[in-house]
Formats: structure tokens, sequence, C-alpha cells
């Protein structure tokens, strides 16, 4: 079932189409090699064409990394130096399922397992009204974009500044990862919440 939850407009989910070119990261690495995106999720460019098996999900590009894994190459949003997001970044935790915390180029992010299954953005603009299922685990509503599924978009909603993760399904589960990061979410001051909240069951678990 679909509910619409209350304030403020929808974040837009728009079409990219950049490449950027990658440069090795600093250590061994010697192998680089950029791919096309070919969706965004409010900030997010994704290439669900590229998943496996070595892919880092990067804002502006999917870089497919040789023999080593250095930063995961991400970009800040636009309120990453709130301080709530410096509070949230300092208590990540150091894995989600099996999947390790691995370093990340940006300001207010994260990301676990290498490759990339897991990406995490603070300091985002806060949803407004939508459709989108919402769940509420620990305490913390969250709003579930299912539009380019296995990759699935999660929000705290009513968080702000606000905080999305983005969640490959294909190797990690859903219900792990929102479980796993509703203690941080719980440091950003909420502002709503759903006016309505569908089963836990229905959270995207690995396939």
């Amino acid at each position: 079932m679909h509910f619409v939850h209350e304030l403020n407009a929808t974040a837009p989910v728009r079409d990219a189409r950049r490449t950027l070119s990658g440069s090795p990261p600093r250590g061994s690495c010697t192998a680089v090699r950029s791919l096309p995106s070919r969706a965004r999720y409010a900030g997010w460019v994704l290439n669900r064409r590229a998943l496996a098996p070595a892919l880092i999900i990067a804002t502006a590009a999917v870089a497919v990394l040789t023999g080593c894994a250095g930063d995961v190459p991400m970009e800040p949003a636009a309120n990453a130096n709130d301080p709530a997001c410096a509070d949230v970044i300092v208590r990540l935790p150091e894995t989600i399922g099996e999947l390790p915390l691995r370093h990340t180029n940006a300001q207010a992010t994260g990301a676990w397992g290498d490759p990339a299954a897991v990406l995490l953005k603070c300091g985002i603009e806060p949803s407004g009204p939508t459709t989108d299922q919402c769940v509420s685990v620990d305490g913390i509503d969250w709003i579930i974009d299912r539009s380019q599924e296995p990759l699935f978009r999660f929000e705290a909603y009513g968080r702000e500044p606000g905080l999305e993760v983005i969640v490959d399904s294909e190797k990690v589960s859903g219900t792990t990862v929102v479980t796993e990061l509703s203690s941080v979410a719980q440091l950003l001051p909420q502002t709503r919440q759903c006016s309505a909240v569908t089963d836990n069951d229905d959270i995207p678990d690995a396939q």
C-alpha cells in the first residue's frame, strides 16, 4: 500500500547521462574504468547494469576499479557541513551485516562493502509529501523509493538535515541496513513523521 506523507514537495528523481573520467586512487591501484551513468536518485548517479562484479556507485559516474579498493568517490550534499551530519558520520557502524565501512572522498558520506553496496549521504534536502512506502524501524520513519529496483533509496523521513541511503538489495538486506542505521538517524532533529506506515516485512531484503 502507498500512503501520502505530509509537508513540502517530493524530491525529484532526475535522469542523468554524464561520464566522469576517473584517476587511480593513491596506493597500488593501476586501472580505473568509468562507465556512463543511467539514473539519478535525488543527487546520486546509479548504473544498474554495472553493479557486478566490481562496482562503486558515484554521484557523477560509476567507476570500476581493478586490483584494489581505494576511497569510494562521492559528492557531498548541499548541507553536508551541518553539525548534525558530523555527529552522524563519526558514529557510523564499522560494519553493516558483513559489509565493512569504507573511506569516501566527500564530507558527510559513508559507504559499506567492496564493491560498495550501501551508500549514505547526510545533508540532503528532506522530502515532503510522497506516495512512497513508509516503514518505521526503531523509532525512525524510512520512506522507500523502489523505482530503480534492485537498488532502493531509503530516506529518514522528517529528519533535518536529510539523510538518504542507497542499498543494493542483491548484496545486502534493506532490513539489515535501516536497522543498523536507525541509531545514527535518531541524532538528526525530527520535524515531521509519516502519516501512515506499512508492515516492516515489506522492507526489501537481499535477493
